[in-house]
């Protein structure tokens, strides 16, 4: 008889890789064809650009002096292992989504953290003279996540 729990994990553990790949090769495009603070327009409320974001989201902590790389990165890798003990246990899909997205993001963006000591943005919505912090495909796969655990 087949274990459907780990079967269900490798499903879950294939997608975080995908949200990661997909983070990252998006990123790339954006590192080859923008230098920081170019930006493409698309709509009267949306560009492309490249911001670099050393600290948490919304850039909360991002003048502490270079201690927030380290200190981001061990809270997401922290993260990642508990998502992955709560991914091997659950059996309900919504929950399992969630964490899968929570858990992809989070490695997407601690690969940045890594490699670069800060994270890579470059989706930019605003509308007039307000302006939303720039974003990524992982900061967006932690937030649907995220609202997907509060539901």
């Amino acid at each position: 008889m087949p274990n459907f729990r780990k079967i269900n994990l490798k499903k879950w553990l294939f997608c975080a890789a995908s949200i990661v790949l997909l983070d990252q090769i998006t990123k790339l495009a954006i590192l080859k064809r923008f230098t920081e603070g170019e930006r493409m327009n698309f709509t009267p409320f949306f560009d492309l650009t490249l911001a670099y974001n050393p600290g948490a989201a919304f850039s909360f902590l991002a003048n502490a002096g270079g201690w927030q790389r380290w200190f981001f990165t061990a809270l997401a890798i922290g993260a990642s292992i508990v998502i992955v003990y709560w991914l091997r246990k659950e059996t309900r899909t919504l929950p399992a989504l969630a964490l899968t997205l929570v858990l992809g993001g989070a490695i997407g963006n601690v690969i940045d953290r890594i490699w670069l000591g800060k994270v890579i943005d470059f989706l930019l919505v605003y509308w007039k003279d307000w302006y939303y912090p720039a974003f990524n495909v992982a900061d967006s796969a932690i937030t649907c996540g995220a609202i997907l655990l509060i539901w």
